[in-house]
């Protein structure tokens, strides 16, 4: 009887049951930002892209769960890294929060830094039903973005809402095993870091693949 058990729990997983309750994944990829100026530390004739974020990679973990046959729910959290780029003019005057300290510099320079992100989603399946090997999906959502400062933590960061949207496909592969693609942007207002000339939103673009387990 145990050894029986044991199949039809292993066929449960391999069969039909793929994503009927929920999903878990592992996505991994590229971050490309626009609108991504957040002003200058320069006290006269500075520009809003004297200081900007550069494109990076990010990883992240997915929860999904279906609500139905077209309908269900995405709980996320994603890593970000990114550089703080400061051209030559804004990189010859940097002190400690205040713009204020020359330190001579006449070279522009890049400050590693990282954004973590937060996100609630719904997501819409209009071709397929749940039980499907391919799935492709709409997706939106609302949520969280903390940008850490380079040399900073979380607590110290600047944190703001944030909502996406976006699409993407999701394939059985065997078993309890899955995969996806998934193309998403991002939109929040621009994290400030007190820099002077900071306003508008910072626009970001997720590519990415991944790996997931039904259940």
């Amino acid at each position: 009887m145990r050894k029986l058990a044991i199949v039809l729990v292993l066929a449960a997983f391999s069969g039909a049951a793929w994503g009927q309750a929920g999903e878990f994944w592992f996505n991994f990829g590229e971050s490309i930002l626009s609108g991504s100026g957040l002003g200058t530390d320069l006290a006269f004739s500075g520009t809003s892209n004297d200081i900007k974020l550069d494109n990076g990679y990010r990883w992240s973990l997915r929860f999904d769960f279906n609500v139905g046959d077209h309908y269900g729910a995405e709980v996320g959290y994603a890593f970000n890294h990114t550089d703080l780029d400061f051209n030559a003019a804004a990189a010859s005057v940097i002190g400690a929060g205040t713009g204020t300290t020359t330190v001579g510099s006449a070279t522009p320079i890049s400050l590693a830094m990282h954004m973590h992100q937060v996100m609630v989603n719904g997501m819409y399946y209009p071709l397929t039903n749940d039980k499907a090997k391919v799935r492709p999906f709409l997706t939106a959502g609302f949520g969280f973005d903390n940008f850490v400062p380079p040399g900073g933590q979380a607590y110290s960061g600047s944190t703001k809402i944030a909502a996406n949207f976006g699409g993407g496909v999701k394939m059985h592969i065997k078993g309890m095993w899955g995969a996806r693609l998934d193309v998403r942007e991002y939109i929040s207002p621009k994290p400030s870091f007190g820099f002077a000339l900071n306003s508008g939103a910072l626009w970001q673009t997720e590519i990415s693949a991944g790996v997931g387990i039904g259940f």
